[in-house]
């Protein structure tokens, strides 16, 4: 996006196609973009938020509000961003969602929302087979919901199912057993102050390895798995270690049921990546940056996978 700002979005828009259509070497930025192929015309609109695509685009021409109705332009839906805007509804959240996935027609690759509910989860579920990225932090779908339609998300690879509070064991379960392809997980829980019945007598967090033993049972192929704040133990996490044969990331900040004993700690700083119940992020600025860079790169790598 330029820099740039003007108070016409239409006019922004428009001028920032012209100069992605000279980045990808198409049409010379002499003025005949509006006639380039739907596919070509994708590839630039792509580089707009989903709000821009939406809502000014069209406005632009009439090959343009095509282009953005078909599906090349929604392969990847990222609204997360939006959904966090003036606290958007679950209601809201769930008719954009539904909405976008239907230009789709079926090719969807890439979701991430934020607060989807069990309608638009169904949604996606009944559209979206070729979906390799799923993202839906603090979510309210539910067990049942997932349990229902988990078999249609058979081709995923990255899941980020963090703060879904709504779902437990059950729906982690429906997970493992039916994303056979499964790579990357994301289950970060909020901190233990947030939710009071992690605590025990105040003294601490009452170790509950159900979930982590799931993972360990259901998918073994997981190269990275993010589980903040989870309340497992070393139980838990030996049982990942041991079924969980390609991992090579782990992040288990906060898990303060985790001791680290006898070999568990030699075995997880085997990992290519670890870190542990009390890492600091302050400790090395520099590494975390890198590290949150390496995260989105992975993400799209494993979007790109058929």
């Amino acid at each position: 996006m330029n820099n740039t700002t003007t108070s016409n979005p239409k006019k922004q828009c428009l001028s920032v196609v012209k100069d992605e259509v000279v980045v990808v070497g198409v049409g010379g930025g002499g003025g005949k973009w509006e006639s380039l192929n739907p596919e070509i015309l994708s590839l630039i609109f792509t580089r707009l938020s989903a709000e821009e695509r939406v809502g000014v685009l069209p406005l632009v021409c009439k090959s343009f509000a095509a282009c953005v109705h078909g599906p090349y332009c929604w392969a990847e839906i990222d609204i997360d961003q939006w959904c966090r805007k003036m606290d958007r509804t679950g209601f809201q959240v769930d008719s954009a969602v539904r909405k976008l996935v239907r230009r789709t027609r079926g090719t969807v690759r890439r979701l991430s929302a934020f607060k989807v509910g069990d309608p638009g989860f169904a949604y996606v579920a009944n559209c979206g087979r070729f979906l390799r990225v799923l993202q839906i932090p603090m979510s309210d779908v539910t067990d049942k919901m997932v349990e229902r339609h988990a078999i249609s998300f058979e081709n995923m690879a990255v899941l980020d199912i963090s703060y879904c509070l709504k779902i437990t064991c059950k729906g982690l379960e429906s997970f493992g057993k039916n994303c056979k392809t499964l790579v990357h997980l994301r289950r970060n829980m909020p901190l233990p102050e947030v939710l009071p019945s992690y605590n025990v007598n105040g003294m601490g967090i009452k170790p509950d390895d159900s979930e982590a033993m799931i993972i360990a049972d259901t998918m073994p192929g997981l190269q990275h798995l993010e589980l903040c704040y989870g309340r497992f133990g070393d139980v838990g996490l030996e049982a990942i270690l041991a079924k969980c044969t390609a991992l090579t990331h782990l992040d288990i900040r906060g898990c303060w049921s985790v001791k680290l004993d006898g070999d568990l700690e030699d075995r997880c700083y085997q990992l290519q990546e670890f870190k542990s119940p009390w890492h600091d992020e302050f400790d090395n600025v520099t590494t975390s940056g890198s590290d949150s860079d390496g995260a989105n790169a992975d993400v799209e790598s494993s979007s790109d996978e058929d």
